[in-house]
């Protein structure tokens, strides 16, 4: 039967440790963990120690520990023994040698096995900057972070051959703690599942459990779909959201990446006629959770790689905190086309950044930054001169710097009114006629009056 570890502990030195042999005179032997050397807490390891043929006793030894952990006789052709962990704990945790003893001499001693125990403590969260899915040739970064105060991460990428890389932590103002991995230029190879970990630097060996995987995906160069909402950029909370992806391309698939986010959604595409693709992600009911900046790509299924992303699509949700605004219009709600008209938005509440939405357009809304006046938050937006297509109704919103994507309230709607044509004003015209009136009496008055006095004179020469 194969001892296990815990008994071996027990054990101490076996026979062989006396024996006066000399040490390094042997090739080291070869020291390696069955399923890898990263284990969860609670799983059973198997460690093995490799050699060379021949009359040999295996120790293993793990540092800081005085007394090996022996194996009494090798296993199958005297070439290795085997080392057993039932249930792995922080206590096996650690660094890790073996060597082997025989008539002739003593072993130098195998490359460090660095076991480690997963699961410790609470996982971090893993994201990718600015989208998990990345341009061919483009530069992404990924983000471990933490409310516990880890003193470093790791990060891990799944495959044939797992690579890992270790960053000490950063305080961030929210106070996490985080690590900032760049990845780039990206190729193809970059395409995988990662993962991170936490740990403190007293226990290098004892880490968190992972965060929930991240799939990095690569995009290449073909069409680049729409994305938009039936429902315009600006969306009450509670109220159900829905985003379509679409493509003259006939692609197979379409895939929808949140800015930030670890999750990448995937849906087949259908096609509603021939040379159009297109799929819809419903969100369901609208919270906080879906604010934020929005890409869609498409794919084909024979190959791995992603469409270019489509214009990126920001969501707001509105209705995230209550505030008072006001929104008003100079010089009036009725206006004409080609007047200039300013609508001004007022909060009562501090405010970073006023926004102008337009009821029932897909275009994002106008954003102005803060201007105080008078002891007011307010902000001036000018839309002069206006033409038809401005008149409707109109809400103003206001957000803070540290959650652009989260709205107030909204203002009382205002309704604004376009009129064809400026109204007639027949002021000018009507001094113009008043002015030719006035003259053609005049004349009529000289020409009377002369006519008049040139009679006159007739007669008296007449009687003359």
């Amino acid at each position: 039967m194969t001892p296990t570890l815990p008994g071996l502990l027990c054990l101490g030195l076996s026979v062989g440790l006396g024996t006066q042999v000399q040490a390094g005179t042997l090739p080291k032997p070869t020291l390696w963990a069955e399923l890898g050397p990263v284990v969860t807490r609670g799983s059973p390891v198997t460690i093995w120690c490799q050699g060379t043929l021949g009359d040999q006793k295996f120790h293993l030894v793990k540092e800081g520990r005085q007394t090996p952990w022996d194996r009494l006789s090798p296993l199958e052709a005297g070439d290795k023994a085997k080392f057993s962990i039932p249930y792995m704990t922080q206590v096996y945790a650690g660094r890790y040698r073996c060597y082997y003893i025989s008539p002739s001499g003593r072993s130098e001693p195998s490359d460090t096995l660095e076991l480690v125990v997963t699961g410790a403590h609470r996982k971090p969260a893993l994201s990718a900057l600015p989208s998990p899915v990345v341009a061919s040739g483009g530069n992404v970064t990924l983000q471990c972070g933490s409310q516990d105060r880890y003193d470093r991460f790791i990060l891990t990428k799944e495959g044939e051959h797992k690579s890992s890389w270790t960053l000490d932590t950063q305080q961030h103002p929210n106070r996490q703690t985080r690590a900032l991995f760049p990845v780039g230029p990206v190729t193809p190879s970059h395409r995988g599942t990662f993962r991170c970990y936490g740990y403190f630097r007293d226990k290098p060996q004892v880490w968190s459990h992972p965060s929930d995987p991240l799939e990095l995906l690569v995009s290449g160069g073909s069409g680049k779909p729409s994305l938009l909402t039936p429902q315009g950029p600006v969306v009450a909370s509670g109220q159900s959201l829905t985003l379509q992806c679409r493509s003259a391309i006939s692609y197979d698939r379409f895939a929808l990446a949140k800015e930030g986010a670890r999750v990448l959604r995937q849906r087949p595409a259908w096609q509603p006629q021939a040379g159009l693709s297109q799929a819809h992600f419903r969100l369901g009911q609208v919270s906080g959770l879906h604010g934020g900046r929005y890409r869609c790509y498409g794919g084909h299924n024979l190959s791995s790689l992603w469409s270019a992303p489509s214009d990126p699509l920001d969501i707001l949700v509105a209705g995230w905190f209550p505030a008072t605004l006001s929104l008003s219009v100079q010089p009036g709600p009725s206006v004409a086309a080609g007047q200039n008209v300013t609508l001004l938005c007022r909060s009562w509440v501090p405010m970073d950044t006023f926004l102008l939405s337009k009821e029932g357009v897909v275009h994002p809304p106008l954003r102005i930054g803060l201007q105080h006046r008078a002891g007011q938050n307010q902000a001036q937006f000018s839309m002069g001169p206006v033409i038809l297509a401005h008149g409707d109704t109109y809400r103003c919103y206001g957000s803070l710097s540290r959650d652009p994507y989260l709205l107030s309230q909204p203002s009382d709607p205002l309704e604004l009114m376009v009129s064809a044509s400026p109204p007639e004003d027949y002021t000018v015209e009507n001094l113009v006629r008043m002015a030719v009136a006035a003259l053609i009496l005049l004349g009529l008055g000289i020409l009377l009056f002369q006519a008049r006095h040139g009679h006159g004179g007739t007669q008296d020469a007449a009687r003359s």
